[in-house]
């Protein structure tokens, strides 16, 4: 007997978390958003932009705890996929992640990035499930960031 067999889109699935998107920042450099080369979307470094384009800001272990910079990696994954909406058209032509670099701005004494970025990385298999949403990745601590974010990431997805 056939068995049918639902496929929900990235797109639904997004729908289900019940977040909101953050507007697509604009370049405040000389660079690009985002860049497609054949079937890899390559992300620029976004930070955690909130609804009404502010940035959450603060140094882990100083203003900000471990959870508040999870919190924060969520959001830059959340205006990533904002610029993917804008740039490519939806969630659905994203087939998976390759890789992510996080970069947390924190004191020295601070040694759990990794816990920071899973913020980011676990929106991304929400969205695009553990197969297709967890790429290879690092995770590494800055002294400072640009305006004080707390968090900096740039990603490489494949595009179908």
């Amino acid at each position: 007997m056939l068995q049918h067999t639902e496929t929900i889109t990235a797109e639904e699935k997004f729908l289900k978390l019940g977040f909101n998107l953050p507007p697509a920042p604009s370049p405040l450099g000389v660079y690009k958003p985002c860049l497609i080369d054949g079937k890899y979307l390559y992300l620029s470094g976004h930070g955690p932009v909130r609804d009404d384009k502010t940035l959450i800001i603060g140094r882990i272990g100083k203003e900000l705890d471990a959870e508040k910079g999870k919190l924060a990696a969520r959001q830059v994954g959340l205006t990533m996929l904002s610029t993917i909406q804008k740039y490519v058209g939806t969630l659905n032509n994203v087939k998976r992640v390759i890789k992510t670099l996080g970069m947390v701005n924190c004191v020295p004494e601070f040694e759990n990035h990794p816990y920071i970025i899973n913020g980011c990385s676990e929106l991304f298999a929400a969205v695009w499930g553990d197969e297709n949403g967890i790429g290879v990745r690092s995770a590494v601590g800055f002294g400072s960031l640009p305006d004080n974010i707390p968090v900096e990431i740039e990603a490489i997805f494949e595009l179908f």
